[in-house]
């Protein structure tokens, strides 16, 4: 819901580190590749308790993650570094509440998993959604960078940074916080079907 606001915003800063990145020879694919490895980084220090450190590695993964577009926007976009960036992307969002699960198994194995089969609902629906959009040759012009077609909803890429931020600046409250968020996932897992439903029918 919020990522239609944060993109504009970041898209400048994002571009100036993308030319930047190209001029050094950098390519779209090696920065998605270190933002996954950022990434895993964050899970391996949530994992292991380190919560605060686990937080920073979440900002800098996801500023990766934003990065590899305008790099690739800069030079080339391809199908393939759109399949590995999405690919890695969804690895990523399942890690960290696993993370938080072999934090503490006792206190947060349970509202974990809740939110893990949260993410399978909202997943499947964006891919499957994506998938069947391409058949018909849809395109959204709300997200024209993108590689398919990406269908909003009330949990998005803003959404789900803010509440792994908080999960990690508040450990204690994690099972709250997890389930409040699956609670979000399922009405966006929900609107996106019936989404989908009115626009293949």
């Amino acid at each position: 819901m919020l990522d239609r606001f944060a993109t504009p915003l970041l898209r400048p800063p994002l571009h100036a580190m993308a030319r930047l990145l190209v001029r050094a020879g950098v390519g779209a694919n090696t920065v998605t590749l270190a933002g996954f490895a950022v990434g895993m980084l964050a899970a391996i220090l949530i994992a292991t308790g380190a919560y605060s450190a686990g937080a920073i590695a979440l900002l800098a993964s996801r500023l990766l993650d934003g990065l590899d577009g305008a790099v690739a926007r800069e030079t080339q976009p391809t199908d393939a570094g759109g399949f590995l960036d999405i690919s890695l992307d969804f690895v990523f969002y399942a890690s960290i509440p696993l993370a938080f699960a072999v934090a503490a198994p006792a206190a947060n194995a349970l509202p974990a998993a809740a939110l893990l089969a949260a993410f399978i609902g909202t997943g499947s629906s964006f891919l499957a959604f994506a998938a069947l959009a391409a058949k018909r040759g849809m395109d959204n012009l709300a997200y024209p960078d993108k590689s398919f077609y990406f269908l909003g909803g009330l949990t998005e890429a803003t959404e789900t940074l803010a509440f792994f931020v908080a999960m990690c600046l508040w450990p204690a409250h994690f099972d709250m916080l997890a389930y409040t968020f699956a609670a979000l996932c399922a009405i966006t897992t929900a609107t996106r079907i019936w989404w989908g439903w009115r626009a293949f029918s």
